[in-house]
């Protein structure tokens, strides 16, 4: 069960003078969720296609359960499923109807297409909108069905490129919960996404792929361990105790690393968040101060993928810009 299902090695593309892959390498578990987190033109795409026989490579090899993706693509097909950024369902066809095709297109045993039809319209919460024309589904039931159809054929490998793209958070949280039971039943997930929440939620392993390479890997708390430690946030009621403190603080050991304007904050430090909090509440206390608060901020991966790549996510770039 140790055996990897995918292993990729050296994994090279170009098109033209445009270097996408400089030599990526991963190994995926069996029955492991496995994410890959990147900027846009991190190279995420381009590996997911390469994987499930839709691009070739350069060079270096992939393969999955070991076939050889380059040698065998059939092989590799018959293991793999792959869930795109969309829905890719038909509109016109009733969530029943585009399962019964897709056993039927799979060549499963006649008496077997409809059995598994059923048996996934209930495991996707599907089974009272059974005989609707899928175009009347929710963005969530149209998503929670593109991925009971990639399941039909009980593929070893399910590789969802950004799923959740799109979804209120009570689809994304839903689907989050179908990922974990897959790969509970054995399923290797592969998953790319450009929410880190759910990268820390779903993975066992996250890579971090920036300029072609893997830049950074490891669970979600070893990767959030590469960054500084925790600090300690301490917000004001007005903007002169913001810039009275944002002078008197290092005098009093507590070095200034960030200064919200906006939210009249700023942030320090925390090799000890208690003795930390103690010391910014004397600070306020000696020079009559007005806080609004104090809290301890603990490394996200955001601030992890800011480190490796140097780029904000689509998330909290979204977040911010939200806000103004």
């Amino acid at each position: 069960m140790n055996d990897p299902m995918i292993a990729v090695r050296d994994l090279r593309k170009s098109y033209g003078s445009h270097h996408v892959l400089r030599g990526v390498d991963l190994t995926v578990r069996r029955g492991e969720i496995y994410a890959l987190l990147g900027p846009n033109g991190a190279g995420k795409t381009t590996t997911v296609n390469i994987l499930t026989t839709l691009v070739r490579a350069d060079s270096g090899s992939v393969t999955v359960a070991g076939a050889d993706v380059a040698k065998n693509p059939a092989q590799v097909r018959a293991l793999v499923a792959l869930t795109g950024q969309y829905a890719a369902v038909d509109p016109f066809q009733t969530g029943e109807e585009n399962l019964v095709m897709m056993g039927n297109l799979a060549h499963l045993p006649r008496r077997a297409v409809r059995a598994r039809a059923e048996e996934l319209l209930e495991r996707f919460d599907l089974t009272g909108a059974a005989r609707r024309p899928a175009s009347t589904y929710s963005g969530g039931m149209r998503r929670r069905l593109d991925l009971a159809i990639s399941l039909v054929a009980s593929p070893a490998v399910l590789v969802l490129d950004e799923p959740t793209t799109g979804l209120d958070p009570a689809s994304r949280a839903q689907l989050w919960d179908v990922v974990r039971d897959l790969a509970a039943d054995g399923t290797t997930v592969l998953l790319t996404t450009q929410y880190l929440e759910e990268a820390d939620r779903l993975a066992d392993t996250i890579a971090v792929l920036h300029d072609g390479v893997v830049a950074a890997r490891g669970t979600a708390s070893e990767l959030k361990a590469l960054v500084a430690g925790d600090h300690v946030r301490i917000a004001f009621e007005d903007a002169a105790s913001l810039r009275a403190a944002r002078e008197l603080a290092p005098t009093a050991g507590l070095p200034v690393v960030d200064v919200d304007e906006r939210d009249l904050a700023l942030t320090t430090p925390a090799a000890n968040p208690v003795a930390t909090i103690r010391e910014a509440l004397a600070l306020a206390d000696q020079h009559h101060l007005a806080l609004a608060g104090v809290s301890v901020v603990k490394p996200t991966l955001d601030d992890v993928f800011l480190a490796v790549t140097g780029a904000p996510t689509a998330a909290s770039t979204s977040s911010k810009e939200n806000a103004r």
